[in-house]
């Protein structure tokens, strides 16, 4: 189970003063491509999954996901998640063609998908689209901050999350940051691919 805080930055100022403020704590910056699938029968939608392969830094790395029964409450989310790393150029031959998702990856996420959710049959896969994500992440009183600016076909959306075993206090000690320096924020209500999905911004 990912617990993670989750903080919506009102625009791309309070993005920049965030970012100017936690710049001695910056540890990476990741280039995000995020690819999404389903079954052709809407299988994982139907019960609340995503399956996603993002790729790192263009083609650098690919990490295949699998959420389940996401639930978004008070700037706090809860969900199920399942990771692991997969060639790229695999990953890459899948966005190309989404029906080499069964039989073609050798993955245990796609074994769990096929036997879990009953992805099967000649038409198996289909890709929902794709949209960037640019992460910088820091380390800030014994947080990891991961900051994002989430670039939509319809929109840009500016966020914090962190995850934590203990999110209600790390959600006080980040609402006190952005408080003080009166960097207007509110609490996420959707998950980035709800977003994607609804075509606008909440």
């Amino acid at each position: 189970m990912e617990v993670e805080v989750k903080l919506r930055l009102a625009n791309a100022e309070a993005h920049r003063q965030v970012t100017a403020l936690l710049s001695p704590f910056h540890v990476i910056t990741h280039h995000q491509h995020n690819h999404f699938f389903d079954g052709a029968a809407s299988e994982l939608s139907s019960r609340r999954a995503t399956l996603r392969f993002r790729f790192y830094n263009d083609d650098e790395r690919c990490v295949v996901s699998l959420k389940a029964k996401g639930v978004l409450v008070n700037g706090v989310r809860r969900v199920e998640e399942d990771e692991e790393d997969l060639d790229p150029k695999i990953g890459r031959d899948c966005v190309d063609e989404p029906g080499k998702l069964l039989g073609f990856v050798d993955s245990r996420i796609m074994g769990r998908v096929k036997e879990e959710f009953g992805v099967v049959g000649k038409n198996g896969f289909v890709g929902l689209g794709d949209f960037r994500n640019v992460r910088n992440v820091y380390e800030w009183k014994g947080l990891k901050l991961e900051v994002d600016e989430t670039g939509f076909d319809f929109g840009t959306l500016f966020e914090i999350e962190c995850e934590s075993s203990d999110p209600e206090e790390a959600k006080r000690i980040l609402e006190e940051f952005l408080k003080e320096n009166e960097i207007d924020y509110s609490y996420s209500v959707a998950s980035k691919f709800s977003i994607f999905r609804s075509g606008k911004l909440p």
